[in-house]
């Protein structure tokens, strides 16, 4: 296999004076490596532009036999989705609702132990839900504010008790099957069927998902579609806001012990990474270091030179290009923004 990922010799950043163009995929399978020496143009690739976004849901989970290979896989490929877990489960597996939010999804409640909902009564109805908000609080989940009816069944009586505890009922628009030993490729192809908005139906624990997943995020990519959070309000798959995606303004370093200052700001943002523009000011000269929480990786920088002193540190120092530059950061479930130092030099 041809050594790809070596580093590039001294000056082999850049042609002519301008960064050298290197494929989008090609800064994945880097970022996939934990290697974060590509540098790229500004822009990202076309392909990976945001022009609609579905909802990846899961039920069932968390499973101690599957859950983490499901993790594993939504975030080899890029993926965020919604974690629709039975309260049961999630007060037998409290790591693993940590770890589902560790990895950037949303959390939802699909009842405390899958019951036909509307053949109980209101009180037990109640008890489904409530038990099951408290499991997934108590195991680091945070607070559901979406709900799915086991089998997708619903009545007044169940949406009034939702309504009780501020819930948003989400049925699916396209069901995969995966529960009904769909194979692979009829998953994949019930994926191919999302438009923007809609949600998908899966499953935490089938083989066949998890294989799946990195055709689906391929087949999304090849649309430009991308993987969304549901909307509370509308129940539509939307671009991820508030908790679990990088702020809209970040920090400006202390004012300028080493005589410059280093000022974050917002790029554009995908599903799986975002751009932070980085103003240098009060020196020509200088050295800014940004600390990027574990396991977030830089995967392109733009009019800079940058060196990595270990995975989670950058140091970037100035190449003609002036005092401004940016970075694009794989967030691998960490979205808070890096925090950033600035020395003269």
């Amino acid at each position: 296999m041809p050594d790809i990922f070596a580093r590039p010799r001294s000056g082999a950043r850049t042609r002519g004076g301008r960064p050298m163009r290197v494929a989008a995929s090609l800064a994945a399978i880097v970022a996939a490596a934990g290697i974060v020496t590509v540098t790229v143009d500004a822009t990202p690739s076309q392909a990976a532009t945001c022009n609609g976004y579905v909802g990846l849901t899961f039920d069932d989970g968390p499973t101690a036999g599957n859950t983490q290979n499901l993790l594993t896989a939504l975030r080899n490929n890029g993926l965020r989705a919604t974690m629709f877990n039975q309260g049961q489960n999630a007060a037998a597996n409290p790591a693993l609702v940590r770890a589902q939010v560790d990895a950037g999804m949303w959390v939802a409640n699909h009842s405390y132990t899958h019951p036909h909902m509307t053949q109980l009564s209101q009180a037990s109805m109640d008890s489904e839900i409530s038990r099951t908000q408290t499991a997934i609080a108590n195991a680091g989940g945070g607070t559901p504010k979406l709900f799915r009816p086991p089998y997708g069944e619903t009545n007044a009586t169940l949406r009034a008790v939702e309504q009780r505890y501020g819930l948003t009922e989400i049925i699916w628009d396209v069901d995969s099957q995966d529960w009904n030993n769909a194979s692979t490729d009829a998953i994949v192809a019930a994926a191919a069927r999302l438009t923007n908005g809609q949600v998908i139906l899966m499953h935490d624990w089938p083989a066949n998902t998890v294989a799946a997943i990195p055709r689906i995020a391929q087949g999304l990519a090849a649309r430009n579609l991308c993987a969304g959070m549901i909307s509370p309000t509308t129940g539509r798959a939307v671009a991820p806001t508030g908790t679990g995606t990088p702020p809209t303004s970040g920090p400006t370093t202390p004012p300028p012990t080493g005589g410059c200052t280093a000022t974050l700001s917002a790029g554009q943002q995908w599903s799986d990474r975002y751009n932070l523009n980085v103003a240098v000011s009060g020196s020509t000269n200088w050295t800014v270091t940004l600390n990027l929480p574990s396991p977030a990786k830089v995967i392109a920088t733009w009019n800079t030179s940058a060196s990595w002193p270990n995975a989670q540190q950058m140091v970037a120092r100035p190449n003609g290009s002036g005092n401004t530059f940016g970075v694009t950061i794989q967030a691998n479930g960490a979205w808070s923004w890096p925090t950033a130092s600035c020395t003269a030099t």
